[in-house]
């Protein structure tokens, strides 16, 4: 009887510790998403701040007699955050060992082919049970400078609602500094 275990030569798949790998690319694994987490307490100030000017756009849309503005996304929707892309990226690096990273956002289809030479910028993830995420990849083969962008918490609340936000925070910040003046 032929026992299997030492017949399987199989390299286990590890999780790198430096911060700069370089190596072959051997395969982008099948992409998933995952969701930002967004901090309730920016939430509700961001929140808070929008909401005085809101009053202020509703009274004076009141007094113009002119109908409703946009729909605006609830607490809910907001809180739930935006996600992302994560693809899990196996490489061969110059040691010979199969390393696995995560791609956080999306790339260009023509970015990476398997068996290019690349050189990954990591950092470490909050859960340490994950693998290091990639901030910047140098793909030696073609000579191009990649660098994978994600949704944010600034870019999911969005640029009216921020203003908004910065237009209200300037308004209590004014009223504030009255009162105390007089």
């Amino acid at each position: 009887m032929v026992n299997m275990d030492t017949e399987l030569h199989t390299r286990r798949v590890v999780h790198p510790t430096e911060r700069v790998v370089t190596g072959r690319l051997v395969r982008l694994m099948e992409g998933y998403a995952r969701e930002v987490r967004v901090g309730q307490p920016a939430l509700v100030a961001v929140l808070t701040a929008a909401g005085v000017v809101g009053l202020l756009l509703k009274v004076v849309r009141a007094l113009l007699s002119n109908g409703g503005g946009g729909a605006r996304r609830s607490f809910k929707e907001l809180k739930k955050g935006p996600e992302f892309l994560v693809t899990p990226v196996r490489v061969r690096d110059t040691t010979g060992r199969l390393v696995e990273v995560e791609l956080h956002g999306h790339l260009p289809q023509s970015a990476l082919h398997p068996g290019d030479h690349v050189q990954l910028t990591l950092r470490a993830q909050r859960d340490t049970d994950l693998a290091p995420r990639i901030e910047r990849i140098v793909n030696l083969t073609t000579g191009q400078l990649l660098t994978p962008r994600t949704a944010t918490l600034w870019s999911h609340l969005g640029p009216a609602l921020l203003l908004q936000a910065v237009l209200g925070a300037v308004l209590l910040f004014g009223v504030a500094a009255c009162s105390a003046l007089t």
